[in-house]
């Protein structure tokens, strides 16, 4: 349901009580008192690191909106602050905004606005805009939250959700909003909620908001049009939250509905890319590669009945059901789904950008308890769109770094923790940076007493030796292992690069045979790596395609990435003593899963795959670290992984042939997740990237 089916009487309350508040304020605004004010506690992964506050007053005839945002995220001060002013109605006449936006990200922008045209400068590069026969705002980015609530006044003054023949200028078609200093928003009201307050309860006014940031932010309005609750990222792509006071006790449910709207908003797009279908599914004609390392087979008939895979062969001993709806497949190669086994599936718009790259199931090693668990039971219960999901539930020691909300400082805390993520479904714990050595032995006893197994971090004050000894089953991240494989005793040189490993010294072979007795496994990440390294001066799109068919409001924040290129020869040092460390893991037999850690959504498992190759795998031992090993290190192997009769219906369809060029696994044409097939193009631009 959109705003657009807002009935009359509340526009004309609303007018009504702006105008009354503009004029009733007049003696205040002579003196420049504020006629308003307000708070708001900002949360990331709903932890509390900061607040914004707010003024609006007026000036001669303008009204004039100031913002003080500031956060701590890790030990590092965020702050930012912004200033609109705005015509009596709203209309935005000046608007300033600089400061950072996350620990690595600033912004520097203003936009003036006279006889409709618009004078915009982002940095250093300034230019003009046409105003003058549309609606627009002035807004950049989720933060301040202030300039969302402006904007969303803005639009219930100009009736832009409920326009009429006679109204004299209409909105842009599908509720989108032009934006400056650049792009567009989409606008929905998406219900409404009544929340719990103490013994108070109160309804609020749902509404989603997309083009800010990449994906959608949930907004929550009150009765008097204040902003009372937003539900976003922030420019790292992490869960942010921004709470007025009073309102904080209901950041959980905040949480919660907005995973679960934007799982709904997701189905409807499943529904239109993928209508639900009866009787089998037929895959004819491809060259199968089937990921038990076999070589490939062609012209092979696969059929799918429901979600499981029913038959597998070549035509003289497959027959393809009558009623069976066929996709040939002939001139492709048929794949089983990819898993990407570090993601943070932090919004909705995850789940069709997984299945658009090709990944069938994906490992969440660290998230907002009440968000993913409503994602994966959406995602489940096919009330969304994404992969299936397998969950590690994150948890860390109290710190001035400490991440996320769920903390362990003794091992009754850590026997707590533990209880709780497996009664809620998940499958591994995931330890971060700040856990105590002891608590971390409590949690991984735990785990194992429950059949959980352990991931994660090796936290501060521990090496990676140390973690598995105290129970750790998994180790995230490549940049924890080197370390070990050096000489004992070793010290490294401040402000020297460190000498290359040496991987048959005595103490490189104790270590990595060490983790292969323990069966320890590795995800490196490798792609986050290369990116943090690589050359500032290098368009990181000629390192990874992917990077050049991102949205606007992704591309940015990916492409502008890197290292000055002084620093370029060390950064790179770096990056060919994590890939060589990864082909020693991968010579001594250790198990090696991929996973990203993010970066660009979706490509960069792809990326993940060629770094393995050029690292020293065959292109075959690539895609199985994203195919089998993963579902055997998940213990799922006898349901997924590869392709064969009774086994989970997840399959992807390429163009090309992987073994011959790893690249090859960029050319996914079609996925089919759990028997449902998708056609990745759609899923690509359903979510705003190129295809």
């Amino acid at each position: 349901m959109t705003l657009a089916f807002n009935q009359s009487r509340t526009r004309r309350s609303f007018l009504l009580a702006l105008l009354l508040f503009v004029a009733g304020t007049s003696a205040l605004a002579q003196t420049a008192q504020p006629i308003e004010s307000g708070k708001f506690r900002l949360h990331k992964f709903e932890q509390p690191i900061g607040e914004e506050t707010y003024t609006v007053t007026r000036d001669g005839d303008s009204l004039v909106t100031k913002t003080a945002f500031a956060f701590t995220d890790r030990g590092r001060r965020v702050p930012l602050s912004a200033e609109l002013r705005t015509a009596k109605d709203l209309t935005p006449e000046k608007f300033n905004i600089k400061g950072s936006v996350s620990r690595f990200s600033t912004i520097d922008s203003s936009v003036e606005i006279k006889a409709g045209a618009a004078t915009v400068r982002e940095d250093m590069e300034t230019r003009q805009v046409d105003v003058s026969k549309r609606l627009f705002f002035t807004i950049s980015g989720y933060a301040p939250v202030t300039m969302q609530m402006m904007m969303v006044r803005y639009l219930k003054s100009h009736q832009f959700f409920a326009w009429e023949p006679d109204n004299s200028q209409p909105p842009d078609p599908g509720n989108k909003l032009a934006i400056l200093p650049g792009g567009e928003v989409t606008i929905e009201r998406r219900g409404t909620d009544k929340i719990k307050l103490g013994d108070k309860e109160i309804e609020l006014q749902r509404y989603s908001v997309s083009g800010l940031i990449w994906g959608r932010e949930s907004l929550w309005f009150d009765a008097q049009e204040n902003l009372v609750a937003a539900v976003t990222i922030d420019a790292e792509f992490d869960h942010f939250e921004a709470l007025r006071d009073g309102y904080e006790s209901a950041l959980p449910v905040f949480v919660e509905r907005a995973a679960t709207d934007g799982m709904a908003a997701l189905a409807d797009i499943a529904k239109r890319l993928s209508p639900e279908r009866k009787g089998p599914l037929a895959i004819t004609g491809a060259t199968l590669i089937d990921g038990n390392g076999g070589a490939p087979v062609s012209n092979v008939t696969v059929v799918i009945e429901g979600d499981k895979i029913t038959a597998v062969g070549t035509p003289d001993k497959v027959k393809v059901p009558r009623g069976a709806k066929i996709i040939d497949a002939r001139g492709k190669f048929l794949l089983p789904g990819l898993w990407e086994m570090h993601a943070h599936f932090e919004q909705v718009e995850w789940g069709p950008v997984y299945l658009a790259a090709g990944v069938t199931t994906a490992r969440d090693v660290g998230n907002e308890f009440e968000f993913i668990t409503s994602v994966r039971d959406a995602i489940k219960a096919g009330r969304g769109l994404g992969p299936r999901l397998l969950l590690a539930g994150i948890v860390d020691g109290d710190s001035t770094v400490a991440w996320g909300l769920i903390r362990a400082n003794t091992a009754a805390e850590a026997h707590a923790v533990v209880e709780r993520y497996h009664a809620a479904g998940f499958q591994q714990i995931k330890i971060y940076s700040s856990v105590k050595p002891d608590v971390v032995k409590a949690l991984c006893d735990e785990a194992h007493k429950l059949g959980m197994t352990v991931t994660g971090h090796i936290p501060n004050g521990m090496n990676a030796i140390q973690g598995v000894e105290a129970g750790m089953d998994q180790i995230n991240h490549i940049q924890y292992i080197p370390g070990v494989l050096r000489p004992k005793g070793y010290k490294p040189t401040p402000g020297q690069p460190a000498p290359p490993l040496d991987f048959e010294s005595p103490d490189a072979k104790a270590a990595i045979q060490f983790f292969k007795d323990h069966g320890t496994v590795i995800d490196p990440t490798m792609a986050i790596f290369e990116w943090s390294y690589h050359n500032a001066s290098t368009p990181f799109a000629s390192i990874e395609p992917g990077a050049a068919k991102l949205p606007r409001e992704l591309s940015g924040a990916i492409n502008n990435s890197g290292v000055p290129a002084a620093m370029a020869s060390r950064g790179q040092a770096v990056v060919d003593q994590f890939m060589a460390t990864i082909a020693a893991l991968h010579r001594a037999g250790i198990p090696i899963v991929a996973g990203t850690d993010q970066v660009v959504p979706g490509h960069s498992l792809h990326r993940e795959l060629e770094l393995y190759v050029k690292a020293g795998f065959t292109p075959m031992e690539a895609i199985q670290a994203a195919t089998l090993v993963p579902a055997r290190v998940m213990k799922l192997d006898g349901e997924a992984g590869t392709i064969e009769k009774g086994k989970r219906a997840d399959l992807i369809i390429l163009d090309a042939n992987p073994l011959e060029n790893i690249s090859n696994i960029r050319t996914v044409r079609t996925v089919i997740s759990a028997g449902r097939a998708y056609e990745c193009a759609a899923l690509w631009t359903s979510i705003g990237f190129k295809p």
